[in-house]
C-alpha cells in the first residue's frame, strides 16, 4: 500500500524555490523594470547577493546547474571582467544605505577561480555594495579544485560557510556520474576550512543516483556524519535530460525506481536524525545550534533559489550569467548564455532578459507555498493579516483539499492547515495544490521524491 502511495504521489511538480516558478518568467520584464526596482531599494531593505560562476573544469553528469566545462582559464578571465562590470553597474543603482547581510558564490565551481581573482571579485563587490560587518559569506566548493592558496584566498574574502558537494563516496556511483572525489580529499577540505575559522560547513548528498543501493548510500551517510558538518542537504537526483543534455550520459536503466528512491531518502534521513541532526524542511538537516535549525524551530525558515535559508533579506540580487534575483516587485533573471551575457553587460551594464511581476494573488500563494515547504503548514489568521483579499479563497482550497484527502496527508486543526507525518515527504505535491499557474502546463519538472 505504501509503495502504491509513493508511486501515485511522486508525479513531477516544481521544487518551489520561487512562486511562480521560473517557467512562468517572461521577456516583458527587462532591464528598465529591473533598474527602476534597484533604485527603490534603500535603508529599509536588507540585501542578499548571489554571484554565479558558470564554469567547471569537469562536468558532472548529474548536474542541472547553468554551467559549462572549460580546461582553459581564458574564458573565465573574460567572464570575470564582465561580472565586475555588472557588479559596478548594479551597485551604482542601489543605495549604500541598504546593507548586504548575505553573499553566496555559486556555480559551476567558484573555487576554480585563481586565488587573486577570488580576492578581486570580493573587493569589487565591496566597492559596489555596503556590507554589514556580520554578513554571511558562503561558497560552493569542489574539493578537486582546492589547494592551500585557494583556501587562504577563501579565508581572505571572509568565508563563513563552506558548502561541499559530495553526492556519494561509492566509486561505482562516482564513475557513473563523472564525479570522482575521495573521502580523504573531502575531509582535508573540511579540516582546512575549519582551521581558517569557518563557522559552518554544509555537505550535499544525493540519493536516486545510478547504481546507488541502500548499502552504498548508508556508507556515504556514515562517512559524512564522521565529518561532523553543521548542515547536510539530502537531495533527490533530478533526472532532466530534456533540459540538461549531458545527463544522457547517465544510464537510465541503472537508476533506482521511485519506490527505491523513497526508501533511500527515508533511510538517510533517519540516520541523520539518529546522529543528532534536526530535520529542516523536506531535504535539509542541521545540528541543533545551527542557524538553519534555529530558524526552523522559531518559524523564520525561508526558501529561495539556493534552497532553504535563514536569510531574512528583503531583496536578492543575482549577478552573473543565468543568475536569478528577487526584488519587492518580482523576479528577474539574467541572460543564461555567457557570450550574450557579456555583450549585454558591455552595452548596458545589466543583463536581465526576463522575469515576473508579482500580483497580489501571487504574493498570497507564494506565502502559503513557502510556509508549506518550510513549516509543513500555515495559519489562516496569519494569511488573513498578510493577504486579506485572497485569504478566504485560499482557506477554502485548503479546507476542501483536507476534506477530500484520503491518504492522510494533511488536516485542518483549529486555525491551521498542516501536513501529517505521512504527508511531509510529499510537501511538494501538497504545495502544488495552491499553485494557480501549474495547470498552464509551462515547463517540465522533476519527480516529487
Amino acid at each position: 500500500m505504501q509503495d502504491a502511495l509513493v508511486r501515485r504521489l511522486s508525479s513531477p511538480v516544481p521544487r518551489y524555490t520561487s512562486y511562480p516558478t521560473a517557467p512562468h518568467f517572461n521577456a516583458g520584464i527587462g532591464p528598465q523594470v529591473y533598474t527602476e526596482g534597484l533604485g527603490r531599494l534603500g535603508k529599509a531593505n536588507r540585501l542578499s547577493l548571489y554571484a554565479h560562476v558558470p564554469y567547471c573544469d569537469r562536468l558532472c553528469w548529474f548536474c542541472a546547474c547553468h554551467t559549462k566545462q572549460t580546461l582553459r582559464y581564458e574564458p573565465v578571465e573574460a567572464y570575470l571582467k564582465g561580472l565586475h562590470a555588472e557588479i559596478a553597474a548594479v551597485g551604482r543603482r542601489v543605495s549604500r544605505e541598504a546593507p548586504v547581510t548575505a553573499l553566496h558564490f555559486g556555480g559551476g565551481s567558484p573555487t576554480l577561480l585563481r586565488p587573486d581573482d577570488m580576492v578581486a571579485l570580493k573587493r569589487c563587490l565591496e566597492q559596489g555594495f555596503a556590507f554589514s560587518p556580520d554578513a554571511e559569506i558562503s561558497v560552493e566548493m569542489d574539493p578537486n579544485d582546492l589547494d592551500e592558496a585557494r583556501h587562504d584566498a577563501l579565508a581572505a574574502i571572509g568565508m563563513t560557510r563552506a558548502s561541499l558537494g559530495i553526492q556519494d563516496f561509492d566509486p561505482k556511483v562516482q564513475k557513473a556520474i563523472n564525479r570522482i572525489q575521495t573521502f580523504e580529499q573531502t575531509r582535508g577540505v573540511v579540516e582546512a576550512a575549519r582551521q581558517r575559522g569557518v563557522r559552518s560547513v554544509n555537505c550535499d548528498i544525493l540519493y536516486g543516483l545510478p547504481y546507488q543501493t541502500m548499502e552504498t548510500l548508508a556508507e556515504t551517510v556514515r562517512a559524512v556524519i564522521s565529518l561532523s558538518p553543521d548542515r547536510v542537504a539530502l537531495f533527490g537526483y533530478a533526472h532532466v535530460p530534456w533540459m540538461k543534455k549531458h545527463q544522457t550520459m547517465i544510464d537510465e536503466a541503472a537508476l533506482p525506481d521511485i519506490v527505491a528512491r523513497f526508501a533511500q531518502m527515508t533511510m538517510a534521513g533517519e540516520m541523520l536524525v539518529a546522529a543528532g541532526y534536526e530535520a529542516v524542511g523536506i531535504d535539509h538537516f542541521a545540528l541543533p545550534a545551527d542557524r538553519l535549525a534555529v530558524a526552523a524551530r522559531n518559524g523564520t525558515l525561508r526558501r529561495n533559489f539556493q534552497g532553504y535559508t535563514d536569510d531574512q533579506a528583503d531583496a536578492l540580487i543575482g549577478l552573473g550569467a543565468s543568475a536569478i534575483g528577487q526584488l519587492p516587485e518580482g523576479y528577474f533573471q539574467n541572460m543564461p548564455a555567457t557570450g550574450e551575457y557579456l555583450r549585454r553587460v558591455e552595452e548596458g551594464g545589466v543583463a536581465v532578459v526576463r522575469g515576473y511581476a508579482l500580483t497580489d494573488e501571487d504574493r498570497a500563494r507564494a506565502f502559503v507555498i513557502e510556509r508549506v515547504m518550510c513549516d509543513f503548514g500555515f495559519s489562516f489568521a496569519d494569511l488573513a493579516i498578510r493577504h486579506p483579499l485572497f485569504a478566504a479563497t485560499i482557506r477554502a482550497e485548503a479546507c476542501g483539499f483536507a476534506a477530500s484527502d484520503r491518504d492522510g496527508l494533511c488536516r485542518v486543526e483549529g486555525d491551521r492547515f498542516m501536513l501529517t507525518a505521512a504527508g511531509k515527504p510529499f510537501a511538494r505535491t501538497v504545495a502544488a495544490v495552491f499553485d494557480a499557474h501549474l495547470s498552464s502546463g509551462r515547463g517540465r519538472h522533476s519527480i516529487a521524491i
